[in-house]
């Protein structure tokens, strides 16, 4: 059942299973790194992160915890992507990698006509710092205020401040267009504050949401922060029921505990703390950042080309594709099941984890 590797040679799957358990229970500080997996795939690396004493973080944990600190520190409002379709006569797109973080972001909620109850105009939208590159070009009819994404957070203070009648700074835009933006904003019967955290900072996404809360005041505005792929926002909820606390997330202690420093996997792999890593990535062949010695149990297509072979690889399907899959869906804003859209014999993360799990040799309790 699927392609292994034992040290880049050909082996039976139970093999592989079977050397990939030898490798955790003689691991010291194991990691378990990349989650690119769904629902089922993410409560078995869990599960088995807490049995084993791992560590547990997702490949994009970064942009995942920037848009929860500022959530946890200051609170956000948030909206669906189908009610900022439905409702939203003003979007405000903010900096770049939008059209990367959802390629169907155009067509899906741009283009889309707006509800009923939304009136019959038609809708405004706004890119603030695309940066450089086409992406701009990708969306037909948007209005582009200044360019360069190293820009938008002296951009977002001078808009926010000329919003509340306040003197600003100098900034690449004028006074008179900040003004006519701010005026445009507060005009919107709903507006809608788009962005991906993966090309923002903490400080730039907190001031873009004091933005937001700044127009409630006057009119009704919200934020769509996009999700990033491999499906973090799913393995981030998973992680949320289980322990109580987002990815970056260790159990050496026998209990859960979070610290996005600490556990954070590239740092623990280049200062030496991780001993073993368990890298999984199913939704396409994505690699480790990392460039070390260190064993690695990979769950990831065949193709990933790794800059030194794992220890171990087992060709693992992908969700939604090689097999049925609950997971994130980005267009919606929820979990939903997906059937598979083809016959495959390559396991699914989780069957491959419960069989490394049954080679340990314990019997230990395994959380829900």
């Amino acid at each position: 059942m699927g392609n292994a590797l034992v040290d880049g040679r050909p082996v039976p799957l139970d093999a592989a299973v079977t050397e990939a358990a030898r490798l955790l229970r003689a691991s010291r500080s194991p990691l378990i790194a990349g989650l690119g997996t769904d629902v089922a795939g993410a409560r078995a690396a869990i599960a088995l992160a807490q049995r084993i004493g791992a560590a547990v973080d997702h490949m994009h944990s970064r942009a995942v915890m920037a848009d929860l600190e500022v959530m946890r520190e200051s609170g956000m409002m948030v909206t669906t992507p189908n009610e900022a379709r439905l409702r939203g006569d003003t979007l405000l797109l903010v900096g770049p990698g939008l059209t990367t973080a959802w390629p169907e972001l155009s067509q899906r909620l741009l283009a889309q006509p707006l509800g009923a109850e939304a009136g019959e105009g038609a809708r405004r939208v706004v890119w603030l710092c695309p940066g450089r590159g086409g992406a701009a070009a990708a969306v037909p009819g948007a209005q582009v205020v200044a360019g360069e994404a190293a820009d938008l957070p002296a951009d977002l203070a001078g808009l926010r401040a000329r919003l509340g009648g306040r003197p600003c700074g100098r900034t690449r835009i004028s006074d008179k267009a900040l003004d006519a933006l701010a005026a445009d904003l507060r005009a919107a019967r709903f507006g809608v504050a788009v962005w991906s955290a993966a090309e923002l900072d903490v400080l730039t996404i907190d001031m873009l949401c004091g933005l937001v809360g700044d127009l409630n005041a006057q009119t009704r505005f919200t934020g769509l922060p996009l999700a990033p792929g491999d499906n973090a926002v799913g393995v981030t909820q998973v992680c949320g029921w289980m322990t109580g606390f987002p990815m970056r997330t260790g159990f050496a202690r026998g209990y859960p505990e979070h610290d996005p420093w600490r556990f954070d996997a590239e740092r623990m792999v280049t200062s030496g703390e991780a001993d073993c890593a368990l890298w999984i990535s199913a939704y396409r062949p994505a690699v480790p950042p990392w460039r070390s010695a260190l064993p690695v149990i990979a769950l990831a297509p065949s193709d990933a080309a790794f800059a030194q072979p794992p220890r171990v690889h087992i060709a693992v399907g992908q969700p939604g594709l090689d097999h049925a899959a609950v997971h994130y869906l980005p267009a919606f804003g929820l979990l939903g099941a997906v059937p598979a859209a083809r016959q495959s014999d390559a396991p699914a993360v989780a069957a491959a984890i419960a069989g490394i799990a049954g080679a340990l040799g314990d019997n230990g309790v395994w959380p829900c």
